[in-house]
């Protein structure tokens, strides 16, 4: 009889209004508390979840090279290996700390906020967060730049297919690899180009978001140099779910770049093609307005992993995960957080440096 083929966690859940990324950093000694949310994640997202009918909430737990063998014993994903920095003639993709992904989705971003507050409330004094994004969908599906994004993202099976692991490593099939980065934009500098200049610079019209033929896109456009094409005319596909993000007193505008895919070689291709250039020294015109200031790889296991994790590092697991006591109930956000839009709970706060 045919096994069931393990649950994945929501990656092909569609695009929402609203999203929170959190990177965190397991502090030494919180293991055991980060075990314990894993373990209990679907429980959480049931009970947040049920409280708003309507669209499911899509929540997306992963973990990074480095944290992983900390907290399972067993095998790894065969491709997990942490980001790999890219320095270009003139463009850097850093390499920034992550232990742990989390990317919470849903139409309402109350819902969003609630269910990182039960998971922080839970972790606190356990991780320290290293990046906070709060995401909007920004009018009709666009960037701050003024386009829309993720027109080439696969659908139905093509997307599986695109963006998690199967066969080929069957310990984890219904996993998910993750690549993230938080972009700057210069919108002073964008914006003072003309309509025509900024659809060289991605490769697509403006209004109509149609891509222009390749005898007119320019060889360094965005889309140009994000297109992987196999020699048997196959293309290589992943799945972003990409979000814009501000904060006009800081004067800092930007995408929140991440993408799901069976293998983490094809975004790796894409950002090398964009930092250093295909062929080198034809990097990504996107760049000249946009900056990337963190970078992380992560796994996001299938749901069915989450649910019965392996034993952690040196045996079973005790009868209580959370050994170091009993979870933190969320507290009150700190009045010196109020308005800042910050969840402000525990070692919580905002970062835009890497």
């Amino acid at each position: 009889m045919t096994q069931p083929s393990p649950e994945p966690q929501p990656v092909l859940a569609p695009l929402t209004a609203a999203a929170i990324f959190l990177v965190l950093t397991i502090n030494p000694g919180g293991e055991a508390a980060v075990r314990d949310v894993f373990s209990d994640w679907a429980g959480l997202q049931r009970a947040v979840g049920f409280r708003a009918p309507g669209p499911p909430l899509g929540c997306i737990a992963a973990v990074g090279s480095q944290a992983w063998d900390r907290l399972f014993s067993g095998p790894r994903p065969a491709e997990l290996h942490p980001f790999t920095e890219l320095h270009g003639a003139r463009y850097r993709a850093p390499a920034t700390p992550g232990d742990v992904l989390l990317h919470i989705r849903h139409e309402r971003m109350d819902m969003c906020f609630e269910f990182a507050s039960q998971v922080m409330g839970r972790l606190a004094e356990m991780v320290t967060v290293a990046d906070e994004v709060h995401g909007f969908r920004f009018f009709d599906e666009r960037d701050l730049l003024g386009f829309v994004d993720g027109t080439e993202n696969p659908v139905g099976a093509a997307a599986a297919v695109s963006a998690l692991v199967g066969d080929a490593d069957p310990e984890f099939a219904g996993g998910s690899y993750v690549i993230v980065q938080k972009y700057l934009h210069d919108m002073q500098k964008w914006n003072a180009l003309s309509v025509e200049a900024q659809e060289r610079t991605i490769g697509r019209f403006k209004l109509s978001d149609i891509e222009m033929a390749d005898e007119v896109k320019p060889v360094n456009s965005h889309v140009a140099v994000n297109t992987l094409i196999d020699p048997d005319g196959t293309q290589r596909q992943i799945l972003r779910a990409n979000m814009p993000f501000g904060d006009l007193g800081r004067g800092e505008f930007g995408t929140y770049y991440i993408a799901y895919a069976a293998t983490p070689s094809v975004t790796e291709q894409m950002l090398a093609n964009m930092f250093i250039g295909r062929p080198p020294g034809n990097y990504d015109s996107i760049l000249e307005v946009s900056t990337a200031v963190t970078g992380g790889l992560f796994f996001a296991p299938s749901a069915d992993f989450l649910d019965d994790l392996p034993d952690p590092p040196g045996g079973p697991a005790p009868e209580s995960e959370a050994a170091a006591g009993p979870a933190a109930e969320p507290g009150p956000a700190d009045s010196s957080t109020v308005g800042t839009g910050s969840l402000g709970i525990g070692s919580l706060k905002r970062s835009t440096q890497p």
